[in-house]
């Protein structure tokens, strides 16, 4: 009976944990929607300031509402935590700068080139082995990339190299999360992205901003409290789902992308576009199958050249 209670509460957990993970996903996708609708008449600048400073909200309620005072303590790498919020910003400002050019779809196939940068850049700064199989599995997902950008037209080149950018620079950032995790509260990090965010994409007001009509107001705060939302519940799948699945799970946002796109602003990606994203998502699927299957592995069985 207590196994059986056991293996229920895990089930129990595992669904709670995928719910949240799409819900994430779901986020982060609303989000990046309201800032394309946004985007016809304000700098994404702008926009990245106010999703920073709506998301700061719940944040600044659980530290002096609810007490939560140990969010605003940095342990040991504050160094760090300012570098992961310098580089949240750009990343921030050229994904919506992607969204703002280019149809939903297109641009978030794009944004998956990220996990393929990873392991790239795990060679050069990490200085992690990478074997045959993710090195195929990169240079595959790249192909994909390239029959895209190719084929997506020059009108979109502007997009395409904006995307690639965030991707690239969303690499980076994994690989510095990665290090701050075993150093850091993953909430303290998050506050203090969204906090020195809102004062850097700030500075740049006077020069860039556009004061919002009271039509536009609503979709400001969607943009912030999404992006918290989001945070929220992906920190919540990873407490109880497995990192690979969650990873899979980020797939459905083409799903998302590809709707929004098309009940908003009469989008529909052309079959190059599905040709490229399921050659992008088939090699991050590798990816992860691979990693999963190392990490199952006792120690001393991994591979020299994983």
């Amino acid at each position: 009976m207590n196994s059986d209670n056991t293996i229920g509460d895990q089930t129990e957990r595992l669904g709670l944990g995928i719910a949240a993970a799409v819900g994430a996903i779901l986020m982060f996708t609303l989000m990046n929607v309201f800032a394309k609708y946004l985007s016809s008449n304000h700098s994404v600048i702008e926009i990245a300031f106010y999703r920073n400073l709506v998301a700061c909200i719940p944040f600044l309620a659980a530290i002096f509402l609810f007490g939560r005072r140990e969010i605003v303590v940095i342990q040991r790498k504050p160094r760090l935590v300012a570098a992961r919020a310098a580089l949240g910003v750009v990343t921030l400002v050229l994904t919506f700068g992607a969204y703002s050019l280019m149809p939903m779809a297109e641009t978030t196939v794009l944004l998956f080139a990220s996990s393929l940068f990873i392991p790239v850049l795990g060679v050069v700064i990490l200085k992690e082995r990478v074997g045959a199989y993710r090195w195929t599995a990169v240079l595959v997902g790249f192909f994909g990339v390239i029959i895209m950008a190719n084929l997506t037209g020059d009108a979109n080149s502007l997009g395409v190299t904006i995307a690639l950018s965030a991707a690239l620079m969303q690499a980076f950032m994994s690989i510095l999360l990665r290090h701050l995790g075993g150093h850091e509260r993953p909430e303290t990090v998050t506050f203090y992205f969204f906090v020195i965010g809102t004062f850097l994409t700030g500075l740049a007001l006077p020069f860039v901003a556009n004061t919002p009509t009271v039509a536009e107001i609503p979709f400001f705060f969607g943009v912030g409290l999404c992006g918290a939302l989001a945070q929220w519940l992906y920190a919540t799948a990873l407490k109880y789902t497995p990192a690979a699945i969650v990873a899979v799970t980020n797939f459905s946002s083409i799903v998302w992308a590809t709707l929004f796109g098309w009940l908003v602003w009469n989008e529909w990606p052309l079959p190059v576009v599905f040709v490229g994203a399921a050659v992008v998502i088939g090699s991050n699927i590798l990816i992860v199958w691979r990693e999963t299957r190392l990490m199952r592995l006792p120690p001393g069985n991994v591979p020299n050249v994983p």
